[in-house]
């Protein structure tokens, strides 16, 4: 089976995650409350409750990295749990690959993949590449640093991510006017220039990629530089040339998101998963 099929399946199998409290307590999705007046339980009050910027799993409270940074800088104070829960999703995304979340989790990738469909299908060209990617690791700190200015988490109140997540879930709004923008630019301005190069939680993620034991090898034997892998990649097709170059066994760069698009391009299937960094 293909890796972007069961990538796709676990991309909406996440959507539904977050839904199915709600909707298993007797309420709504989009925030509606679908009981009568008799008391009902509420969503929070099951084993998972809440979003991807802050979520109660078994009574362990998990929090989006960026959103307690956000929330540090903006009050100069964190709760211990706050900071156990973030670390504790950093480790977790830190040893798989950290942009697996961009790849696997995040919704606004699936609606990025979705803006490439159309683009093919209107037949519209725009360009490959036009902000390197590590400007997404500036634009993290820029937005830490302005949370502490203005005393509140400014990336949380425009987030696109959240608008999609936290738009099913509770019926929020915030951020809807982001993720149009970044849709519109990805048809019409530059191919995946916000998942690439300009979301700051994707570079929170960028910056502990390389630590990552889930990652893409290269058997150069096998490979015949057809580029078919840097056609498909959804991070940047430059993270793949050092290893289709010969340099490297496998892609190193902590922008890779694992999300299977050049293994399954490959023709003559020289692209493949391994764990571990060392070469084989």
């Amino acid at each position: 089976m293909k890796v972007t099929i069961i990538r796709r399946v676990v991309q909406l199998a996440m959507l539904v995650l977050f839904c199915l409290p709600p909707l298993l307590a007797g309420w709504g999705v989009f925030g509606l409350f679908a009981g009568g007046d008799e008391q009902m339980p509420t969503p929070a009050d099951g084993v998972f409750f809440g979003s991807l910027s802050s979520s109660s799993v078994g009574g362990v409270t998990l929090f989006d990295p960026l959103a307690a940074l956000e929330v540090f800088a903006a009050s100069h104070s964190l709760e211990l749990a706050a900071l156990a829960g973030a670390l504790l999703v950093l480790v977790v995304y830190g040893l798989i690959s950290g942009r697996a979340f961009c790849g696997w989790v995040c919704p606004v990738n699936l609606l990025g993949e979705g803006a490439d469909w159309l683009r093919r299908k209107l037949g519209l060209t725009v360009p490959e590449r036009t902000v390197p990617r590590r400007t997404k690791m500036v634009v993290a700190v820029g937005v830490v640093v302005l949370s502490a200015l203005v005393g509140f988490p400014v990336f949380e109140a425009v987030s696109p991510i959240g608008v999609v997540n936290k738009g099913l879930v509770f019926g929020g709004i915030a951020g809807a006017g982001t993720l149009v923008a970044v849709l519109a630019a990805e048809l019409f301005f530059s191919r995946r220039i916000w998942c690439r190069s300009l979301c700051p939680l994707g570079g929170v993620y960028q910056a502990i990629g390389r630590a990552g034991q889930v990652n893409v090898a290269i058997d150069h034997e096998t490979c015949i530089h057809c580029d078919r892998c840097k056609e498909v990649c959804l991070a940047d097709p430059v993270i793949l040339e050092p290893a289709v170059d010969g340099d490297e066994p496998l892609v190193r760069a902590g922008d890779c998101m694992v999300c299977g698009a050049c293994v399954d391009a490959c023709p003559t299937k020289a692209l493949s998963f391994q764990l571990g960094r060392r070469p084989r």
